[in-house]
């Protein structure tokens, strides 16, 4: 048996088999340096496949949480678009995203090399291929997060530009800037697994979006001088729950993955922060939403959850477990605050509060590693703000040219029928007249 395969063998005991007796044969073979560093590699490849699988496991709950905060008229749509994002995305990653990211600097601003994945001269490409799986389901997490904010009323086609721009150019440029080795990674700069790469960006892009394509129709109704603001509830909270709990599985992919090793004891506090953080937004949301509604709210809670998700993700590897508990009661409270603001006093409409989610409390776990786990606080302030200024700069940008070349927005009587319909010619419950008005 020659070393790699050796290497592979103790991995596959390791993972699967386990054991005493695992443990007593691979303590009695004596190995080398090089088998030891084959073994290690190995265990890293797995562990990376592994979280980058769950990541992408997480647009099946991105799907089931849109499509059930939105109605049932829209449903196939919600379930296109999320496809797309990471169809799309992962493609388009591979083609300049990832050269954009991780290529030779320039300025600290941009890569210029590694598209297509093309490195002349490098044979042990499968360290290249396993970073490349991680970071494309991570540019489309980023991408999909504005499906739910501009939900209901959105073009196909017009999305899908935004979701070849997103993962081609704007999130790459922000995970240069850091994960790159751009110029806020030189200043010191940290975010573990993306708290502000890739949920912000993702959020200050469905704010853009959702403020140039503005509210669905009968969200806002004016009369006498007054904006009266009406529920467009979902019509499927079990799918959206059920949703929640994919993406909080699909988180410790999401942050443990990022690690970035097997082998890293950084993993198991990672895991506890994840986890507790997340319980903790979903009671910050609870308790909030039950005492200004006077009821505990479901939707409230579930976001929650996400909220609490997102916050910690900045920073799990470096906030105690108790202050990510912390951290994930404020995001859960951010997050009622932030919809119940972005609605009501700005009447800017997000039928599933990916704004609040994702940008606000997004924001609020970049910031928390400054607060709670020793990171400066002013680079991370740095940090925040150039990343929402470019983000929405070019969102503007983007969202505003398709919404000269008239590919953005549905007309109303296409809003009103449905987008299944208008836009895929098909129903999503066809047969079951109790959708029908929904």
């Amino acid at each position: 048996m020659n070393k790699r395969a050796f290497a592979l063998f103790m991995v596959v005991g390791l993972v699967f088999g386990g054991g005493a007796a695992f443990a007593q044969f691979s303590a009695e073979v004596a190995l080398d340096q090089t088998t030891v560093e084959l073994f290690r590699d190995s265990l890293d490849i797995i562990w990376l496949a592994l979280g980058a699988a769950l990541v992408l496991f997480m647009q099946a709950g991105f799907a089931m949480v849109e499509t059930g905060l939105t109605r049932a008229k829209n449903a196939g749509n919600i379930i296109m678009k999320n496809l797309m994002d990471a169809a799309a995305g992962l493609i388009m990653y591979f083609c300049i995203g990832w050269g954009i990211m991780y290529g030779a600097s320039i300025g600290g601003f941009f890569g210029s090399d590694g598209f297509f994945l093309a490195y002349p001269g490098v044979d042990a490409m499968h360290e290249v291929y396993i970073d490349w799986m991680f970071q494309a389901v991570f540019a489309a997490t980023a991408a999909t997060i504005v499906s739910g904010a501009m939900a209901e009323r959105t073009q196909f086609r017009g999305y899908l530009v935004y979701s070849i721009v997103i993962t081609a150019l704007i999130y790459p440029v922000v995970g240069h800037w850091t994960w790159g080795g751009g110029w806020l990674d030189q200043l010191g700069f940290t975010d573990f697994a993306g708290s502000t790469i890739v949920h912000s960006t993702g959020g200050w892009a469905a704010l853009a979006g959702a403020i140039v394509l503005g509210a669905r129709k009968g969200k806002y109704v004016k009369s006498n001088g007054r904006t009266t603001v009406k529920a467009l509830p979902g019509h499927n909270i079990p799918l959206a729950a059920l949703g929640v709990f994919v993406l909080w599985f699909g988180w410790f992919g999401f942050n443990g993955g990022s690690t970035l090793s097997g082998v890293d004891s950084d993993i198991a506090v990672v895991f506890v922060t994840t986890a507790l953080a997340a319980a903790g937004g979903a009671v910050g949301a609870m308790t909030l939403s039950w005492v200004l509604f006077g009821k505990p709210d479901v939707s409230m809670s579930l976001n929650g959850v996400l909220a609490g998700l997102v916050g910690i993700t900045a920073g799990p590897d470096v906030i105690a477990p108790g202050w990510s508990i912390v951290v994930g009661i404020i995001a859960g409270l951010l997050v009622v605050l932030s919809v119940e603001v972005l609605d009501k006093k700005f009447h800017v409409d997000d039928p599933v509060g990916a704004i609040s989610v994702h940008g606000v409390c997004g924001a609020w776990g970049t910031l928390a590693v400054g607060i709670f786990g020793g990171g400066a606080l002013f680079v991370q302030v740095v940090g925040v703000v150039a990343v929402f200024a470019w983000t929405m700069i070019t969102a503007f940008i983007l969202f505003g040219i398709l919404k000269a070349v008239r590919m953005l927005r549905v007309t109303e009587q296409e809003e009103l029928q449905g987008l299944d319909i208008s836009e895929h010619g098909m129903e999503s419950y066809g047969g079951f007249q109790i959708f029908s008005n929904m």
